[in-house]
């Protein structure tokens, strides 16, 4: 079964690595997409984000939120 988490990543963006350690640091499980390995994936974030490239973008239940705001 999937994760509810679904998270795009790039490894330049400390942001982020942010993001990973907090959900990491609650034991929450989450599918990364780690745009460094999956360039093709770009076009899916950017239909997230109304065509910009910014990271992290999370996915959780559906809800879409783009950039680093903490976790809870």
């Amino acid at each position: 079964m999937a994760n509810a988490i679904v998270l795009y990543t790039h490894p330049d963006c400390s942001f982020s690595d942010a993001l990973k350690d907090e959900l990491d640091t609650v034991g929450t499980e989450y599918d990364e997409i780690n745009l460094a390995l999956r360039p093709e994936a770009w076009l899916d974030l950017e239909k997230l984000t109304g065509g910009e490239r910014i990271t992290p973008v999370m996915i959780e239940d559906g809800e879409v939120s783009v950039g680093f705001h903490g976790v809870g």
